[in-house]
C-alpha cells in the first residue's frame, strides 16, 4: 500500500518520484510480482515518515513505466484500474500493508440522461480551464474523455477543480448515476470560489511534492 495525500481515480494516471526506502523495497517487490500496489488517502499525517491516518476506500494502481534516477530514487508512472475496499491494515513492515478487497460497481441498469450529462462535461472543462488560468494544478479540459459511461464518470470527478475531501466523496459513491448528481452538486459549491478568485486575482500554486 502507498498512502499519499492525494485521491487517484480508477483510470488516473499518477506519476511518483520514491526516494524513501521503505517504498523503494515496495517497488522492487511489485516489479517481482504483479507491478500493482494500492493506493489511499492519508487523512491526517504526512506521506513521509509514517504515522499517518488512512481512507478505508482506494484504488489499485499498476506500474506501467519505471526508471531509475540514480541514488536509489525511481521515478514511475502508474494507472488505476480499479476500488478496493481495505479490510484490515497490516504492520507497516517493511512498508505499509493491508488486506483488499475489489469493490466493483454495479452495472448501468439505464442509459444517463444525456442532456444533464452533456452539460456536466462542458460545466467541468470550463472550471478546469478556469482553475488552470488561476495557476492551480489541472488536469488538461480539452483531453478526450471514455465513452463508457462508469469511465467518464470517474474522468469528471478527476477533471473537476475539487480538493481531496471531496475527490474522496466521488470515489466512494456506490455508482456512476450517484457519482454524477454528487459531482454536480460539488461545483455548485466550488464554482463561486473560483469566479471571485479570479476577479480579485492569484498567484500561482507550488509544484506537487515528489514521495
Amino acid at each position: 500500500m502507498f498512502p499519499l495525500g492525494l485521491v487517484l481515480m480508477p483510470g488516473g494516471v499518477l506519476p511518483l518520484h520514491v526516494f524513501e526506502p521503505r517504498y523503494q523495497a515496495l517497488v522492487h517487490d511489485c516489479l517481482a510480482g504483479e507491478q500493482e500496489f494500492g493506493v489511499v488517502l492519508i487523512t491526517r499525517g504526512h506521506e513521509v515518515g509514517g504515522g499517518d491516518q488512512r481512507c478505508s476506500i482506494g484504488v489499485r494502481v499498476r506500474i506501467v513505466q519505471l526508471a531509475d534516477l540514480g541514488e536509489g530514487r525511481l521515478a514511475l508512472v502508474c494507472i488505476a484500474t480499479d476500488r478496493i475496499r481495505i479490510d484490515r491494515w497490516l504492520a507497516d513492515d517493511p512498508y505499509p500493508m493491508a488486506e483488499v478487497s475489489a469493490w466493483e460497481e454495479p452495472p448501468l441498469d439505464h442509459q444517463l440522461e444525456q442532456g444533464f450529462h452533456d452539460a456536466l462535461t462542458t460545466r467541468v472543462r470550463r472550471l478546469a480551464a478556469l482553475s488552470l488560468e488561476l495557476g492551480d494544478a489541472a488536469g488538461d479540459p480539452s483531453q478526450d474523455l471514455p465513452d463508457d459511461p462508469l469511465l467518464r464518470s470517474y474522468a469528471l470527478a478527476d477533471l473537476a477543480p475539487l480538493g481531496p475531501v471531496d475527490r474522496q466523496m466521488l470515489l466512494e459513491s456506490p455508482d456512476a448515476t450517484a457519482r454524477l448528481a454528487l459531482l454536480s452538486t460539488l461545483l455548485d459549491e466550488v464554482e463561486p470560489g473560483l469566479h471571485f478568485r479570479l476577479g480579485e486575482g492569484s498567484s500561482p500554486s507550488d509544484s506537487p511534492p515528489a514521495w
